[in-house]
C-alpha cells in the first residue's frame, strides 16, 4: 500500500508504526515526503521501539514540519496512552486482539491499515471494529460518532514572561509558524527566577518510577535533544554537559539506590551508581556512601538559554520588553495585554501565561495555588571553593567554576525578602561543607550571590495547559469538564527544574494548540493539567485535607 496517494491534499498526516526497527522505514517515508510536491504540510510519525527507556520520546528533526515520536511500550499500553489519530497504520506481528478496540478508538476516519502476519481472529476483530479488508490491507470507517477535526488555529499569540518558560513557549510556537509577541516586565530576558548564573540539569530516580520521575525523565531527555538541535550545551549557550554527581544522603539512601541500580533498567549513559571508591576517584573528594552519576547532566546559564531559544524564532517574534506589570482583558474573541496606564501592549486570540509567581497578581489566575519560594544562591571566587570536575549535589548543589564564579545553593525560604542576607549565606556554606566533607570550605568568603523566587505548586509539578475559570466552576468531577478561560494557557510552577521543564512543557502546549499528537502519555498530560487543582479543591471540601503525594524519590 502506497502512502503517498493517501496523504495528498491534507495539511497534516499522522502515521502509526508498531515497529520502528532500525529507523529505515521512517527515513524512507521522510524521503518520499520530500519528493512529493503534493505532500501534506506536516508529517508526524509515532513508532514503537524497545530500545529506549519506558515512555514517550519526542525526537526533534532538522525540519520543523517533520515530527518523530518513539514510544517505548507494548502495543496495548501505547494505544491506551496515545493522544493521536493516525491516518496510516502499520501493524507488524501483533499478538492477541486486545489492541483492536483502542486502535479503532484512535484511528482517523478513512485511515488505512497495512498489516503483516495477522491471524484470522485478529482480522475478524478488526473487521468488527470498522476495518474493511482488501487482501492484507484495510480502510477504517465507523458509524460511531467521532469528534470533529481540530480547525486550523489562528496562529497569533501573546506570551507573558521572558524567563525560560516564556522563551521556550515562543520558540516552540514559532517553530510551527506562529507569530508571537513576547511581553516581559523587565528590560531584558531572565531577570527573575531565570536570572541565576547557573542552573543544573539532571533527571530524577525513584524505586516505583512514579509520575514525577516519569515526567522529569521525559523532560530531561527532550531538553537534551532540543538543546543539541539548537547547537549544543556550551556552544549554543553558556554551560557544560560535564555530568552531575548526586551523593547519597546516608547509608539507607545508598541501599535504596543500589536496589534501583540492581534492576539493570537504567542505561549507563543516563544514570550509573558509583560505590564510594569509584565516586571518590572521580570527584577527588570524600563520597562515603557513594552516589549517582548522571553523565549527560550539567549546568547552564538560564539567560543564555533564553537568548538561544529566542534566536531560533527569527522574524516571527516581536519583543515587548520593559512593559512593567500587565493585566489581561478579553473582548471580541481576543485578549489584550494592557500596561499600568491602560495602553494596549499586544493583542491576540491566544495568551500563554509564563510569568512564574507573577501569575498570582493576574485576575484570571490569582486563585491558582501557587507559592513563591525565596532562593538565595551564593557566588564564590575560585579561591573560596573546591575545584570540581562536574556538578556536585545532595541537599544542595555546587557547580564547577565558570567565568571565575562557583555557585552554591540554594535556600528554600518562605519570606519575600529580595536582598542578600548573611543567614542564607551561612546556610549555603554549611551545606557546601557537608557536600565536600571540609569544615573549612568557603571560610572567609564575602557575601555575594543572587536572590530569586521560584514558582511552586503544592504537588511540585508544573501547570501546563488551558487555565481553569474558577468563577465558572460548578459540580464537575472530570478534568475535561472543568470550565476554562477561552484562549488562555499556562506554563507555570517550574520550581527548581525550569531548565528541563521549559522545553517539554512548551512543546506539549504547542502540540495542544495545534491539535497534534501529544509528546507525553495521557496520564502524564493529566498530571500537569492546571485544572487538577479545581478537582482537588472539590474533593478537599468533602473530605479531610489532602496531603502531598508520598513519592519515594531519591532526589536531593
Amino acid at each position: 500500500m502506497h502512502v503517498q496517494d493517501h496523504w495528498r491534499g491534507r495539511a497534516r498526516y499522522t502515521v502509526f508504526d508498531s515497529e520502528h526497527g532500525d529507523g529505515s522505514r521512517f527515513a524512507s517515508l521522510v524521503a518520499a515526503w520530500y519528493a512529493d510536491p503534493q505532500r501534506p504540510a506536516h508529517l508526524h510519525v509515532v513508532a514503537l521501539t524497545g530500545s529506549l527507556q519506558p515512555g514517550f520520546h519526542r525526537v526533534p528533526q532538522d525540519d520543523n514540519n517533520v515530527t518523530l515520536d518513539l514510544v517505548s511500550a507494548s502495543l496495548e499500553t501505547a494505544l491506551a496512552e496515545l493522544n493521536a489519530h493516525p491516518d496510516f497504520i502499520r501493524l507488524h506481528g501483533a499478538q492477541g486482539t486486545a489492541f483492536v478496540r483502542p486502535l479503532a478508538r484512535l484511528a482517523a476516519l478513512g485511515a488505512r491499515l497495512e498489516s503483516h502476519g495477522l491471524d484470522s481472529e485478529q482480522r475478524a476483530a478488526l473487521s468488527a471494529q470498522g476495518f474493511a479488508f482488501d487482501g492484507d490491507d484495510a480502510t477504517f470507517s465507523t458509524r460511531k460518532p467521532r469528534l470533529p477535526s481540530t480547525p486550523e488555529p489562528d496562529r497569533r499569540a501573546l506570551v507573558l514572561g521572558g524567563g525560560v518558560a516564556g522563551c521556550a513557549a515562543a520558540a516552540r510556537l514559532c517553530a510551527r509558524g506562529w507569530q508571537v509577541t513576547l511581553i516581559e516586565r523587565h528590560p531584558q530576558v531572565a531577570m527573575e527566577a531565570s536570572g541565576n548564573l547557573a542552573g543544573i540539569f539532571m533527571p530524577l530516580l525513584s524505586r516505583d518510577d512514579n509520575i514525577p520521575t516519569r515526567l522529569t525523565r521525559a523532560a530531561y531527555l527532550y531538553a537534551l535533544r532540543l538543546w543539541e538541535q539548537l547547537g549544543g550545551v556550551g556552544r549554543a549557550f553558556d554551560g557544560a554537559g560535564c555530568g552531575v554527581l548526586q551523593l547519597a544522603r546516608d547509608a539507607g539512601h545508598a541501599a535504596v539506590s543500589r536496589a534501583i541500580a540492581g534492576d539493570g533498567k537504567l542505561p549507563p549513559d543516563f544514570a550509573r551508581w558509583l560505590e564510594p571508591m569509584e565516586a571518590e576517584a572521580l570527584l577527588g573528594l570524600p563520597a562515603p556512601d557513594g552516589g549517582w552519576l548522571f553523565p549527560q547532566g550539567g549546568w547552564a546559564r538560564p539567560g543564555s538559554v533564553c537568548e538561544a531559544l529566542l534566536a531560533s524564532c527569527g522574524d516571527l517574534l516581536t519583543r515587548r520588553f520593559g512593559a512593567g506589570d500587565v493585566q489581561l482583558e478579553r473582548g471580541d474573541d481576543e485578549w489584550q495585554a494592557r500596561s499600568g496606564d491602560g495602553s494596549v501592549i499586544g493583542q491576540a486570540p491566544t495568551v500563554v501565561l509564563a510569568s512564574g509567581a507573577g501569575a498570582r497578581k493576574m485576575v484570571q489566575t490569582r486563585e491558582l495555588p501557587l507559592q513563591a519560594l525565596r532562593g538565595q544562591v551564593t557566588h564564590l571566587a575560585p579561591e573560596h571553593a573546591p575545584q570540581l570536575p562536574l556538578v556536585l549535589c545532595r541537599e544542595a548543589y555546587l557547580t564547577p567554576s565558570a567565568h571565575g564564579v562557583t555557585c552554591a545553593g540554594a535556600t528554600y525560604d518562605l519570606d519575600d525578602d529580595p536582598q542578600l542576607r548573611a543567614a542564607s549565606q551561612e546556610e549555603n556554606v554549611a551545606r557546601l561543607r557537608g557536600l565536600v566533607s571540609d569544615p573549612q570550605a568557603a571560610e572567609g568568603a564575602p557575601l555575594a550571590g543572587r536572590v530569586g523566587f521560584r514558582c511552586v505548586a503544592p504537588d511540585r509539578l508544573p501547570l501546563v495547559g488551558r487555565l481553569p475559570d474558577f468563577a465558572a466552576v460548578g459540580a464537575t468531577e472530570r478534568l475535561r469538564d472543568v470550565p476554562r478561560h477561552p484562549g488562555l494557557y499556562g506554563l507555570l510552577g517550574y520550581a527548581s527544574r525550569g531548565l528541563i521543564w521549559a522545553p517539554l512543557a512548551a512543546e506539549l502546549l504547542a502540540a495542544q494548540l495545534e491539535g497534534e499528537p501529544l509528546p507525553l502519555e495521557m496520564a502524564l498530560v493529566d498530571a500537569l493539567d492546571p485544572a487538577r487543582f479545581v478537582l482537588r479543591a472539590r474533593r478537599n471540601s468533602r473530605h479531610s485535607p489532602e496531603t502531598a503525594p508520598n513519592a519515594t524519590d531519591i532526589s536531593p
